[in-house]
């Protein structure tokens, strides 16, 4: 190309030595175009004539000129872009395959024969100690890149250099040590590097590059390191040829390799490099006090070999580690517990057994006293079990049960009952304290409490925009109770919602058994056990001194409650509730023979509102035996179910789903009769008309009973399959067909012979025991109408049961007791 004919304009490129510019002008041009130095530009269109070329005086040592003046960007001219860039693309498909490699995780190992010899003795599977090590290893290893290079590191092809130049020399590039140890520099030509350490690599290669450039300062550092490859052989979880960084060591090979297996040894691992053994790695060393000074950086060819596992020993029992362990120069149970890190907190000198193999033929035992000055031998095959401490307390006396710190005591000589229990006060419970100490705070209110059967048959029909109105987990002074905001008849259910707090008195803890406590002791000699009651109302309130039974170390005292054993009724603790239509309605403690009757009067009476046809009488021990009652019930219904499935599937040659749908019905209704709740309601049988307190039973009262009686409602309520089924004035002298009238009568989904009443007072009738179209309904009754069920019997009988549960859930009965009087 010729420089007239072209018009090139041209700049000297930073570092153009002498001889480029004093050599023929043709010949050192296109020297200069081909290697870079000199930057060729077409020349503007406005330009008269071809400039002419400018050239620098020669000098004898080149100077490195600002990177302003080249053409590069602002990080300066760059040393060998297309290689590095090569080199880049080369580790990143490297790096994406070591990736998909590493995504494998590692099999588990196999238990060894003697692993599963020393589960029959320990009754688990002991692990190899220091085999966890390598259960989280990769299956493959992935050279490591970018990582901090020591300044020992020796150098050697395949290295990547990377060289930065700052100051009047502002280049950067990578350079791979090729298989001659030479990196090859533009403008300084071949730097020997091979066999340098990396501390050394800045000086030397510097030296090289101050021959050509002067003001420049130079970074030196790693890029990509060379590969190895090293081979592990023996009893290693994956043997294989693995390629690794040129910064591995033996342990990060033995990582790649996944360690040794179950057969291999940990404590005489060799590194060996030709002829001979460069190390031998005892991962004991490393694992219990973190030495790796036998962990030796790699060279290509070397072989890692894992031989056979040593001598096995296992203990089990109270040791801080227990595993099986490889023995090397350990030859005694003490040296053995070193290896264990000792024996436990809770470790029994005197509880350890050898279990050892005779000559391959059979098992021995053998005890063991560590106390002996002789070291016991330990040998291959052998089971060291360490027994624990029992859980006796020496010296100790035992105090539990209704007391304010219960616990163990110290026993001294003379020790009596009293020195436990000094006053009453020792007496009362933590639980107690924070009972009567709840602020009972009604934080929730929602309207005031109702308790009419008018309220209850309303809500039944047109179900308030307050959600459900019953209550759950009622904490307030004293304690916790479930109640409902309209009186205890409202059954609860599991799908109850909106819960509403609501303050109440119940008896904040139960109450000493002042009657019975008692000593458990342990003959020494026959080790029987005898109980030496005494009672502790007279040691305690009445000093009664023949009641201080003398203690002995290891006795336990239970002091009971009320709530532990059941005492006579003259001595328990009862609480009433009494709502509703009383002159003082509130809760009452009850009196010793007190009675129901006698109750109301001592609060006032009743009120001239009250009708007692409708009261409700609860009771807890009634409502857990209704609700048991009500399991058993469902769970027989359930059995049917299950009975009858089984025989339509038997019998089926085609499809089941059609049985399975026909059952659904069944099994809903019983899943929804769990749900229910009993509420415990005893029928008083008392008549509409019945008036003061003489009409009220005389009945014994048990702690926790709620009495309420309602004012007298003013609707009678129908329900099911009716055209109208709703609450309706209740009229005087009006007969069941009359209230049906009023709903529209029944539909052509009703079972007009299975009608029934539930009375307001809790009792049932149905057309099964008389004329039910002219029995007369009283204030608060429910005409109840089921529909019809055309398939088979258990069918009918469930939808018969869905249909009295919805009816007594809406007026609050649910099991309801009848009272003989």
């Amino acid at each position: 190309m010729s420089l007239r004919a072209s018009r090139i304009f041209y700049k000297v490129v930073p570092g153009l030595t002498r001889s480029f510019v004093t050599g023929s002008a043709g010949a050192a041009l296109a020297l200069c175009l081909s290697t870079g130095y000199l930057t060729a530009q077409a020349a503007p269109a406005a330009a008269p004539q071809a400039a002419t070329p400018q050239m620098p005086a020669p000098v004898n040592v080149p100077q490195a000129t600002p990177a302003s003046r080249t053409t590069n960007s602002g990080n300066g001219q760059n040393w060998g872009n297309s290689q590095t860039q090569q080199q880049n693309q080369n580790r990143q498909n490297r790096n994406t395959q070591n990736q998909g490699d590493n995504s494998t995780t590692a099999q588990p190992v196999a238990p060894t024969e003697f692993q599963v010899m020393v589960a029959g003795t320990a009754g688990r599977i002991l692990p190899i100690f220091g085999a966890d090590l390598f259960d989280g290893a990769p299956s493959t290893f992935a050279p490591i890149d970018d990582v901090p290079v020591t300044g020992d590191y020796v150098i050697g092809p395949g290295d990547e250099i990377r060289l930065n130049t700052t100051g009047q020399l502002n280049r950067e590039g990578s350079f791979t040590v090729d298989r001659l140890g030479n990196i090859t520099i533009p403008d300084v030509g071949p730097v020997h590097v091979s066999g340098l350490r990396y501390s050394e690599l800045n000086h030397s290669i510097r030296t090289q590059m101050e021959r050509v450039y002067r003001n420049f300062e130079l970074n030196i550092s790693m890029g990509e390191l060379r590969s190895i490859q090293v081979f592990v052989v023996g009893q290693a979880r994956r043997p294989g040829v693995y390629t690794v960084s040129s910064l591995s060591t033996l342990l990060n090979a033995l990582f790649a390799s996944g360690g040794p297996s179950g057969t291999g040894s940990l404590r005489h691992i060799e590194l060996r490099r030709g002829s001979s053994v460069v190390t031998e790695l005892d991962l004991y060393d490393f694992l219990l006090h973190g030495d790796k000074s036998k962990d030796v950086r790699l060279e290509p060819g070397d072989v890692i070999f894992i031989p056979q596992i040593g001598p096995q020993v296992a203990i089990t029992g109270s040791v801080n580690t227990p595993a099986i362990f490889e023995l090397r120069n350990e030859a005694s149970i003490s040296q053995l517990l070193q290896l264990a890190g000792g024996v436990s907190v809770v470790a029994s000198s005197a509880l350890i057994r050898v279990e050892s193999i005779y000559e391959h033929s059979e098992r021995a035992f053998q005890d063991v006293d560590l106390s002996s000055p002789a070291p016991f031998p330990v040998k291959n095959g052998d089971i060291v079990s360490i027994g624990s401490i029992t859980d006796r307390f020496r010296e100790t006396i035992t105090l539990r049960g209704n007391v304010a710190n219960p616990g163990r005591y110290t026993w001294h000589a003379g020790m009596h009952v009293r020195d436990l229990i000094p006053n009453k006060d020792a007496l009362i419970t933590r639980a107690y304290y924070r009972s009567i100490t709840a602020l009972g705070q009604n934080t929730n209110y929602n309207g005031p409490v109702d308790t009419g059967l008018n309220t209850m048959s309303a809500a039944a029909a047109a179900p308030s925009s307050r959600g459900s109105n019953t209550a759950s987990s009622i904490t307030a002074g004293g304690g916790t109770i479930t109640g409902d905001l309209n009186g205890p008849s409202s059954t609860t259910t599991a799908s109850t919602a909106n819960t509403t707090t609501r303050t109440d008195v119940v008896l904040p803890a139960p109450d000493i058994n002042w009657d019975y406590a008692v000593i458990e002791r342990q003959d020494p000699d026959g080790l029987n056990t005898t109980l030496l009651p005494f009672r502790l109302g007279d040691l305690v309130l009445r000093n009664d001194e023949s009641q201080n039974l003398a203690l002995q170390p290891g006795d336990v005292v239970t002091i009971f409650s009320q709530a532990d054993l059941r005492v006579p009724s003259a001595h328990q603790t009862r609480f009433i509730h009494l709502e509703g239509e009383f002159v003082s309605a509130g809760v009452y403690s009850v009196l010793p023979g007190e009675t129901l009757r006698q109750v109301i009067q001592r609060a006032g009476g009743l009120t001239p509102d009250a009708f007692l046809y409708a009261s409700e009488f609860t009771r807890e021990s009634t409502r857990r035996i209704q609700q048991q009652r009500l399991s058993e019930y469902a769970d027989s219904l359930e059995a049917q179910i299950n009975t009858q499935s089984s025989k339509a599937m038997s019998n089926s040659t085609g499809n089941t789903d059609g049985i399975t749908a026909e059952l659904l019905p069944a099994r809903q209704s019983v899943a929804r009769l769990r749900q229910l709740r009993a509420t415990g309601r005893i029928v008083l049988q008392m008549k509409p008309d019945d008036v003061g307190l003489n009409a009220i039973p005389d009945m014994s009262i048990e702690d926790g009973d709620r009495f309420v009686i309602s004012r007298k409602p003013s609707t009678v309520l129908v329900q099911g399959e009716v055209f109208s089924p709703n609450a309706f004035l209740f009229e005087s002298g009006h007969r069941v067909k009359d209230y049906l009238h009023i709903a529209g009568g029944p539909d052509r989904q009703a079972d007009k012979s299975r009608i029934f009443v539930i009375r307001a007072d809790g009792s049932v009738i149905s057309k099964q025991f008389g004329n039910l179209d002219h029995a007369p309904i009283f204030a608060g009754d429910t005409v109840v109408v089921p529909p019809q069920v055309k398939t088979g019997s258990l069918l009918r009988d469930l939808a018969l049961i869905s249909t009295v549960v919805n009816s007594v859930t809406q007026i609050g009965l649910l099991g309801a007791v009848i009272l003989t009087r």
